[in-house]
């Protein structure tokens, strides 16, 4: 941009030359007075390159120097129009308070130096109206311009904003994502590789003295391991658009049954009980109380000890909610943190929260330990 107001400047300042003697007849005799205004008129337009960095110091420069050609008998030179691009650079960067004072100054020094010299054929009342109607004309322009220029920062900045909101949200997506697959990868490899643990165990023992129930168990073995691969297939698949079976149900309430049963035949004396009646359950939900049942058997069976001997799932449906409360006898964990995973009970609670539920877990008043999820069911699928 230097460049064009380097062209600008002169252009005005070879425009000028020619026109200084019309300004003050008495220069055509006064070879001192000329060669002093053109460089005067020189100077005004050198610093006019220097408008953009600058522009109130250049443009009162630039009115200090216009005051000066009144000493030579030149109250208003060809070069003073430049004044009016200063006027327009100041509009442009400033508050409208400041700008509009800098442009009354200058509409003020061309007051100042044409009213005196009106009855002396210099210029008339209509031309001089022309100038000031200009000068307000050029800060308008200005002044519109900056405002235009501060609505395209505001869409701007606006834009960029919402840009970095939704890669935060992106990125909050994808922590939570990883979160859920975590939860549910631990829940299918935790429980399962322990009940394999259990039965293999029993079948171990059991391999001489009982062949049938050994062979029994390592039929549970097999099938665990097969429902195990089932789900982390289906979990995997959720990953890739085009895995066939990748949107497959997933487990909920209706398979709480043979959650149990299989946990029975590892060993563990648990029961479950379906209480009121019956209603939809948002998929969610269902797989959420799955997991909480699943993750809680698979805890009962690392603390609840040798002392076990009583293990309890009771759902109860409510007009509006949905309770599931897993007991048992055993000693259970030490505390309420979570496994060296970070997930257990904190995901459990993790998992209810995300469908505005509320979860309880601690150590009942008599023996064993006790967890409790309330969860909505309003909008069931």
């Amino acid at each position: 941009m230097w460049l064009v107001d380097l062209l600008v400047a002169v252009g005005v300042f070879v425009y000028n030359l020619p026109t200084m003697p019309a300004s003050a007849l008495h220069l055509i005799d006064n070879p001192g007075g000329y060669a002093a205004l053109t460089v005067l008129s020189l100077v005004m337009c050198a610093i006019y390159i220097l408008r953009r960095r600058f522009p109130l110091a250049v443009l009162g420069a630039m009115l200090a120097l216009a005051c000066a050609q009144l000493l030579f008998g030149a109250p208003i030179i060809m070069a003073d129009i430049i004044l009016l691009f200063a006027v327009y650079t100041v509009a442009t960067r400033y508050a409208w308070t400041v700008s509009l004072s800098a442009a009354l100054v200058v509409v003020g020094w061309l007051l100042a130096v044409v009213i005196p010299n009106l009855g002396d054929d210099f210029i008339d009342v209509g031309q001089l109206g022309v100038l000031v109607v200009v000068t307000l004309w050029v800060w308008t322009w200005g002044t519109l311009v900056r405002i235009r220029r501060q609505y395209t920062s505001g869409l701007q900045e606006r834009a960029e904003q919402a840009e970095r909101e939704r890669e935060t949200n992106a990125r909050i997506a994808v922590t939570n994502e990883r979160a859920r697959i975590a939860r549910e990868i631990h829940d299918i490899v935790s429980h399962s590789l322990s009940v394999v643990v259990v039965m293999s165990d029993g079948a171990a023992a059991k391999v001489d003295s009982e062949p049938e129930r050994a062979k029994s168990a390592m039929l549970g073995v097999r099938d665990t391991g097969r429902t195990a691969l089932t789900e982390m297939r289906r979990m995997l698949g959720v990953l890739r658009d085009d895995e066939p079976g990748s949107h497959a149900p997933q487990p909920g309430i209706g398979q709480l049954d043979a959650l149990v049963e299989q946990s029975r035949a590892a060993g563990l004396p648990v029961t479950l009980a379906i209480e009121g009646e019956a209603t939809s359950v948002p998929d969610g939900v269902g797989l959420t109380i799955y997991r909480l049942v699943q993750e809680a058997l698979t805890n009962m069976r690392k603390h609840a000890g040798p002392n076990l001997t009583r293990a309890d799932v009771r759902l109860e449906y409510r007009q509006d909610e949905v309770e599931v409360c897993i007991t048992d006898n055993g000693q259970g964990p030490v505390n309420d943190r979570p496994d060296s995973n970070g997930h257990g009970l904190v995901g459990m609670r993790e998992r209810v929260a995300a469908h505005g539920g509320t979860f309880t877990a601690g150590a009942r008043e008599s023996s064993g330990f006790e967890i409790t999820a309330v969860l909505p069911v309003e909008g069931g699928s």
